[in-house]
């Protein structure tokens, strides 16, 4: 029952599922954000018409999307289709039903997303360790070898990568990946704390190692967090066809 998960005045974000894997169709691609205004019935919820720059954006009748609801109860995810659109009490609304389970994910944060990304990384140098413990602002130095790796889940937090490269637990290193969000490949450079190293099975001298990140800025881990749902979502459908 979808009223015990969520509530009036939950957040959500709608994407398109006809085009969740095409990479030239920038309305397919887009992120509409939105919340809960009403409960209608066990599979048919009431929300606000979403805006972009203050113009609302008219989502047609019978188009099907890709729901994530952000409640204080979790995250949870469900396919939905528009049934309906109106205007009442001078708010645009529509009317979408839901055409899938409405499925639980773990805090976003947290929930890690299994992958294999190209890294880099290499150990912070002594002035770079002191000028974090020292809550400094600071440069990395420049032009240092790096390791590389790669990465096999990430989320919101941290990673976990293996490497040639075994690191020191409680050590801090330099970590440089791309991801594609929103159909935009971006560099992301981040400094990690290594909170555990472990041999990888029947590979010898291959190491794996989970970190978290470290002074990571809300707009970063929210980028990071958006590719990890625009993966899981093309998951999602896979699974579904």
């Amino acid at each position: 029952m979808i009223s015990k998960y969520v509530e009036l005045g939950d957040k959500l974000e709608l994407i398109l599922v006809e085009g969740i894997s095409g990479k030239n169709n920038e309305t397919a691609r887009r992120v509409y954000s939105s919340k809960i205004n009403d409960i209608i019935s066990e599979d048919r919820l009431e929300i606000l018409m979403p805006m972009e720059k203050t113009k609302l954006v008219l989502l047609p009748v019978d188009a099907e999307y890709d729901m994530a609801i952000y409640s204080k109860n979790g995250l949870y995810q469900c396919f939905v289709r528009v049934v309906d659109r109106y205007k009442s009490d001078n708010m645009y609304l529509l009317v979408v039903e839901l055409t899938s389970n409405l499925r639980r994910n773990q805090r976003r944060e947290y929930y890690r997303f299994s992958c294999a990304l190209e890294m880099c990384s290499r150990s912070l140098e002594s002035e770079e360790v002191e000028a974090i413990e020292h809550d400094e602002m600071f440069n990395l130095v420049p032009g240092l070898p790096l390791k590389r790796s790669v990465i096999v889940d990430i989320s919101g937090g941290g990673l976990r990568f293996i490497s040639e490269q075994k690191y020191e637990e409680g050590s801090l290193i330099y970590c440089s990946y791309h991801l594609l969000v929103n159909g935009t490949r971006k560099l992301y450079e981040l400094v990690s704390k290594v909170l555990e190293v472990k041999p990888v099975e029947n590979r010898k001298g291959v190491f794996e190692h989970r970190v978290q990140y470290i002074n990571i800025s809300e707009g970063i881990r929210e980028q990071i967090i958006r590719y990890i749902f625009q993966e899981e979502r093309k998951n999602m459908k896979k699974d579904r066809y």
